[in-house]
């Protein structure tokens, strides 16, 4: 079928501008929507893990973590303070 510039179909133009806005809106509009919503989800982490570390933090351990905490840390200064040996091959 021949058309000439007579016989526009005004259907059909609007079709396809509906079509290029619906396809373009989100192709624009996600390039700075997306990066906005990955700030958003690492901020609301980041917020969640501080406030469980301030959870732990405030609440006094038992007396058996804290004997096992000192007892840990001592055993590292142990460690930092003996000289290390050379392995002879």
């Amino acid at each position: 079928m021949e058309r000439n510039m007579n016989d526009i179909d005004y259907q059909e133009i609007t079709k396809w501008i509906i079509i290029v806005i619906v396809v373009g809106f989100p192709g624009q509009f996600g390039k700075s929507f997306i990066p906005y919503l990955i700030k958003r989800v690492r901020k609301k982490e980041a917020r969640a893990a501080s406030e469980k570390s301030e959870v732990s933090v405030s609440q006094p351990a038992e007396p058996d973590q804290r004997k096992a905490m000192i007892d840990t840390t001592e055993a590292q200064g142990k460690a930092e303070k003996r000289p290390r040996r050379h392995s002879r091959s």
